[in-house]
């Protein structure tokens, strides 16, 4: 019985060590709500790496552009963060009211990294701030 223990413990092992890796991949096998993700906001973007991060019990896509752009996407293809370098976030991509939030308290600023996930969204602005919103919009976090 302890044999059959400790090979279940080296295998279950083995499998964790194998199972973070970053593998490069070709844009047609990104999931197709990526695929429809870069060729609707990005289609100008020249793209420099895909890949393809597998874990034990996930999978996400990162996407970096030649011009330091870069795109994460969850295992269905849904983004989940858009870093720009050169310029800002697709205003189509934003949700209204955080658009309405930052028109009417930083109208100077634009957004340059926009992070989506269960609990909500967090920006970073032009002007250096982070703004977290939970998932009604609301502000629940400014950072500097």
């Amino acid at each position: 019985m302890k044999k059959i223990v400790f090979l279940l413990v080296c295998l279950f092992s083995m499998t964790i060590v194998k199972a973070d890796n970053d593998k490069p991949i070709e844009m047609n096998q990104l999931p197709a709500k990526a695929q429809a993700f870069i060729t609707t906001y990005f289609k100008d973007q020249k793209v420099a790496l895909i890949t393809q991060e597998t874990g034990l019990f996930y999978k996400s896509y990162d996407v970096v552009f030649a011009s330091g752009e870069k795109l994460e996407f969850d295992k269905s293809g849904d983004w989940t963060e858009v870093k720009c370098k050169t310029g800002e976030v697709p205003a189509a991509i934003i949700p209204e009211a955080i658009l309405k939030y930052v028109k009417a308290n930083y109208p100077e600023a634009k957004i340059l990294e926009i992070e989506h996930d269960s609990e909500g969204y967090e920006i970073k602005l032009s002007n250096r701030l982070e703004i977290k919103f939970n998932n009604k919009f609301q502000v629940v976090d400014i950072d500097d």
